[in-house]
């Protein structure tokens, strides 16, 4: 009878310890963005993807509550904070980055843009600021298609290393 106790307190002991790991399970902060030209428009399309939790508490902190980013000025509030945190310049000006738009679910947060009939010309600067004002440990990656003369590259963002150079 002690054994099945024990053995008991063992199995609701190691569950309350998987639980404690799931519910510890988002320590790892992280956003990715796409980079790629399409030659059937003309047009250089980013494709970012950010967790949907870290994203709602930073807006929430920004704006004092709960930003609907079903709505327009949901839509809006991001928008203002992605143009001020992740930039693409060339010889240095700025490159207009056109707002696609955004799709959210439960998880995920994906925005759109676009650089319309142009390809990121040669030593484009990227600044990747997103989330890691909010979040130290933040860390963003960037996927860069292959373009004429130039292969495909991932590009690693962090608090620390916010702008590079991109291939």
């Amino acid at each position: 009878m002690a054994r099945r106790l024990q053995g008991a307190v063992l199995a609701v002991l190691c569950a309350a310890l998987l639980c404690c790991g799931a519910a510890q399970a988002h320590n790892y902060h992280m956003g990715m963005a796409d980079i790629g030209y399409n030659a059937a428009t003309g047009n250089t399309e980013i494709v970012h993807t950010y967790t949907a939790h870290d994203l709602e508490a930073l807006l929430a902190n920004l704006y004092g509550g709960q930003v609907d980013l079903g709505t327009d000025d949901g839509q809006e509030a991001l928008r203002r904070y992605l143009d001020k945190r992740f930039v693409l310049s060339a010889g240095g000006k700025r490159l207009p980055l056109q707002w696609v738009g955004v799709q959210a679910d439960a998880d995920t947060i994906t925005v759109f843009q676009q650089i319309e009939h142009t390809a990121l010309p040669a030593g484009t600067v990227l600044f990747d600021g997103v989330l890691t004002d909010f979040i130290a440990s933040q860390v963003n990656t960037v996927n860069v298609g292959a373009a004429a003369g130039r292969a495909a590259a991932t590009l690693t963002f962090t608090a620390g290393q916010a702008e590079q150079r991109l291939p």
